[in-house]
């Protein structure tokens, strides 16, 4: 998604973050509205269950923070990745994990050891390493607005755990979020819509479908294990972005994200023991 959503840029006039968050919502609602309509076909009666826990006023609340904060991390990510490098702008998102078991502890009472949190701690370190913010100079907004999606999402991860107690369908959940984030954006492109080219549009469809695989992914994992368990492993994405910023960008690791790759792999590894 990272990818795609930097490639658009190049391939035609800059597209707002708004622009790219609804075009990038629009393939997810596509594929949660079909897996929705499946699901309600084959499991009749556990749909009906679980709708009935979707109307009820805790799950309209949650939903709906989980909408507000998916949607703000973003947009606030999606500018991050227009104006720095992607490895920083996928670093500091992937600072969610960390502020999802913060907010799992302080808001919904996942209890965490130290011996639990050490790995979660040490792969944070390597993402520092690996994107080495300096909140400074031109560069000091984009950054502090890769931080903040980095904080929204981990509040919208948190919102999707509490969820999944209720047993609500992932699909549904995802269904709700992609329309929310589509209707938020809709406001500002009608204020200025920047006009795209048709491999810009294709571009964006990719972010879309890799968004909303990831999407699915992240959510049915937060139903199976505790946030602290789940975390370490979403810190993988930074891996796949280095690969791809040099494969696609002829971007080349230094020595400080060589270092962060370990810690991250380690830190992995220290979580499944």
């Amino acid at each position: 998604m990272a990818l795609f959503v930097r490639l658009c840029d190049d391939y035609g006039a800059p597209v707002s973050s708004f622009q790219k968050s609804f075009f990038r919502n629009l393939v997810a609602l596509a594929i949660a509205a079909v897996a929705w309509g499946r699901a309600r076909a084959g499991r009749r009666e556990d749909v009906r269950r679980e709708t009935k826990d979707v109307l009820s006023l805790k799950s309209k609340v949650l939903l709906l923070l989980r909408s507000s904060l998916g949607t703000c991390g973003i947009f606030a990510n999606f500018y991050a990745l227009s104006h720095i490098t992607i490895a920083e702008g996928q670093t500091l998102n992937k600072t969610a994990p960390f502020f999802t078991v913060l907010f799992a502890w302080l808001f919904l009472g996942e209890e965490a050891t130290r011996r639990q949190l050490l790995p979660l701690v040490l792969a944070f370190v390597g993402v520092v390493l690996i994107a080495k913010p300096g909140f400074a100079g031109a560069e000091a907004f984009p950054l502090a607005m890769g931080l903040l999606g980095g904080a929204c999402a981990g509040g919208a991860y948190a919102c999707v755990r509490s969820l999944r107690r209720h047993a609500v369908d992932p699909a549904f959940i995802i269904l709700f979020f992609s329309a929310f984030s589509c209707c938020a954006s809709v406001p500002f492109m009608v204020v200025e819509f920047d006009p795209m080219t048709w491999k810009q549009v294709l571009i964006l469809f990719g972010a879309g479908a890799g968004a909303a695989m990831g999407q699915f992914g992240i959510t049915l994992a937060y139903g199976y294990a505790a946030p602290r368990e789940i975390a370490v492993f979403d810190y993988s994405n930074i891996l796949f972005t280095a690969v791809f910023g040099f494969l696609f960008f002829g971007q080349v690791p230094d020595v400080f994200s060589l270092a962060g790759f370990v810690a991250i792999v380690f830190a992995a590894f220290r979580m499944m023991r």
